[in-house]
């Protein structure tokens, strides 16, 4: 289980043929095998851990459901160890598994506008929760398939959001408690029927 709150921007080293190869300090102080790692949201098994880096397999849900494959040598990349349960919730309940990509529409350093899926406009609300590409937000805006959210100044210069154009694919990670709460109330209503 992750926050959102990143802790440092890596920088892709190779991505291919179900592989990644991430270059990185700070999230490697205390990285064992097999720890878990999100990487621009992704949940992620780190292996061949090195001092300035480390590796993961990519499965095909991975490859099919998130933007990891698109990424090529040198794009920068958001990292977060998983939660320690002795600290604080900064962000939000984050899993790491990825619901969809949403297309980046614009972008300044006041905020983000991407287009969601159509699939997961029911789990996104005015002031509701959203990981975008790992990154905990919350949603200023949504109409007709368009999200906003609003970026502080701390978060544009500490992700790689600096770096994302318009077009680029985004990470789109819902609230969990927002599927749940969707989930069974769908359920009352075929009970209900």
């Amino acid at each position: 289980m992750f926050t959102g709150i990143i802790e440092e921007v890596g920088f892709i080293e190779s991505c291919q043929g179900g592989h990644i190869k991430v270059r990185c300090g700070t999230v490697m102080s205390d990285m064992t095998l097999g720890a878990s790692i999100a990487v621009n949201g992704v949940c992620l098994t780190a292996v061949d851990l090195r001092p300035d880096g480390f590796s993961a397999d990519l499965a095909q849900e991975t490859l099919d459901k998130t933007n990891l494959g698109d990424l090529r040598a040198g794009d920068p990349v958001n990292l977060e160890r998983p939660l320690q349960l002795q600290t604080r919730l900064s962000g939000h309940i984050v899993q790491g598994h990825v619901d969809g990509t949403g297309v980046l529409e614009a972008r300044d350093e006041q905020g983000i506008t991407v287009r969601a899926p159509r699939e997961l406009d029911r789990f996104l609300v005015y002031k509701g929760s959203i990981c975008l590409d790992g990154i905990s937000l919350t949603i200023a805006s949504v109409s007709d398939g368009l999200v906003r959210v609003a970026i502080i100044p701390h978060t544009w210069e500490a992700t790689n959001l600096r770096a994302r154009k318009p077009g680029d694919r985004i990470n789109i990670e819902c609230d969990v408690l927002a599927k749940h709460v969707d989930k069974l109330l769908s359920r009352m209503q075929t009970s209900q029927a």
